[in-house]
């Protein structure tokens, strides 16, 4: 997995180099948003998503970082991933 800043995503790629997923992002000082993942239909059902998910949440806990999870594909995989939750801002919001 890469970090392609000035394209605002992570990149996963196969031996090959073929891409196989991306994740992308918006991030503003130390908080990083991660607002899509999108898997090459030649890669589904191969793990690549999840290999991008526990990637991109090693680099905002190396990096210190404070993630928030727009994507629905990361915030499921986190709702499994409790190891990560101390990294994730939560709304404290109610909804009425």
């Amino acid at each position: 997995m890469t970090d392609v800043p000035e394209r605002e995503r992570f990149e996963a790629r196969d031996e090959a180099g073929t891409l196989a997923g991306v994740v992308t992002y918006q991030l503003t000082g130390s908080i990083i948003a991660y607002t899509h993942t999108k898997v090459d239909p030649e890669f589904e059902g191969q793990g690549v998503g999840s290999t991008l998910a526990r990637a991109v949440m090693e680099d905002a806990r190396t990096r210190g970082r404070t993630v928030v999870p727009i994507c629905p594909f990361l915030s499921g995989w986190l709702g499994k991933h409790p190891e990560y939750e101390k990294l994730v801002a939560r709304s404290t919001r109610k909804i009425k």
